[in-house]
């Protein structure tokens, strides 16, 4: 096949930027499928228009086209005018299905395919069943990032089982890297002295602080743990909003919670995704206690290639993730109270643990969870869908 035959757009959300430090994991995971698709063709990245962006450019080898973003219908039809410039093979929808069915009437020959990344646009109040129903019929192939959110789509819709394929996500190894690593022992001596935590046991949180995500249960189970690890601090990176400070109640009642243990929970509000790699460094245990849902979780693939082992739930996807027993722990939501201080104790009394389960993280993530490796079988996949 020629290059310009194989060639494909990636259209965004257009809620954020591409790339962009301050955006969902969405953007983030486009930015790096983007990178390494590119090395096996063409790639177009679609996406919404700011001040301080070109409205072309060429970054990593793949072209970055930006339109101005109003509305949702206003983005789409100057997205579709530069679909219709690129004549493209395979037009890839990020997370939006309404886009499909609005790309599909004007491209009815192109593969296009639905990347979804949650539940959230396939759920009321932003999309109907009816209205689902329709747009997932407009797909030629849907890519989910776990076989649990491919369960949810099925019982969603269940005429396109046979269009859902399990793509899991990567991370970026050349900079997640190993904290036993002296690079990354150096990283983690530095920050550790900047914090005025030398010598304490460091329990690391990374993501937005709302309801779903647990947090309050971590509060709770720090009240356990500092009774007989009173060396720990508990360090919780992130914000209710992406790129904002703004305090929602919930976030109020964490910090009034974590207000009782001064000495032991630290909050940092918000950290860029470039800084993100150097917070892992710190840990000798992260902590991801999702509640009922989460279709992935990046935060468990980054901690594992840091060398750190994870403590989670059994929530949606994050069991394909973590090999329980082996990387780290998964915990059932009917032990939890109980068995999240548990655990985060056994690691934390263990530091030969610790670094064999990080160790078995990062050959985890070398055989499973890298950027490479997903392009791969993403490339293979279109491939395919071409040839047929």
């Amino acid at each position: 096949m020629s290059q310009r035959s194989m060639r494909v757009v990636i259209v965004t959300p257009g809620s954020f930027p591409v790339p962009s430090g301050i955006s969902s994991s969405v953007e983030q995971v486009v930015q790096k499928t983007a990178e390494h698709l590119v090395k096996r063709m063409p790639v177009y990245v679609l996406g919404r228009k700011t001040s301080y962006q070109p409205m072309r450019e060429v970054r990593g080898g793949s072209t970055y086209i930006r339109v101005r973003y109003e509305s949702p219908l206003s983005y789409i039809s100057a997205i579709s005018q530069q679909i219709a410039n690129l004549k493209p093979a395979i037009i890839q929808v990020e997370n939006r299905p309404h886009f499909v069915r609005y790309l599909r009437k004007r491209y009815p020959r192109c593969v296009i395919s639905l990347v979804l990344h949650s539940n959230l646009f396939i759920s009321k109040p932003h999309i109907s069943s009816k209205q689902l129903t329709e747009c997932l019929a407009a797909t030629d192939v849907i890519i989910v990032n776990s076989d649990y959110l491919k369960q949810s789509v099925r019982d969603k819709v269940p005429s396109v089982a046979h269009k859902i394929v399990t793509q899991h996500l990567g991370v970026d190894v050349s900079r997640f890297t190993s904290r036993w690593s002296p690079e990354g022992s150096e990283s983690r001596r530095k920050l550790l002295q900047k914090l005025g935590y030398e010598n304490r046991k460091i329990i690391l949180f990374v993501g937005r602080l709302i309801p779903k995500k647990g947090v309050h249960h971590l509060l709770k189970a720090m009240q356990t743990i500092i009774e007989t690890e009173p060396n720990t601090v508990l360090v919780l990176v992130g914000s209710a909003f992406y790129g904002s400070r703004r305090l929602t109640e919930y976030v109020k009642r964490l910090y009034r919670e974590g207000s009782t243990m001064p000495q032991h929970v630290r909050f940092i509000p918000y950290v860029s995704h470039l800084d993100i790699p150097k917070w892992y460094h710190i840990a000798d245990v992260v902590t991801v206690p999702s509640e009922e849902g989460e279709a992935f979780g990046l935060v468990n693939v980054e901690a594992m290639a840091s060398g750190i082992p994870v403590v989670a739930t059994r929530s949606g996807g994050i069991q394909e993730v973590i090999a329980d027993g082996t990387v780290g722990y998964l915990i059932d939501f009917e032990g939890l109270e109980a068995d999240l201080p548990r655990y985060l104790l056994r690691l934390l009394e263990n530091e030969e643990l610790r670094r064999a389960m990080g160790e078995l993280g990062i050959q985890r993530v070398n055989q499973l969870f890298t950027w490479e490796k997903a392009a791969e079988v993403r490339y293979d996949l279109y491939k395919s869908m071409l040839g047929k």
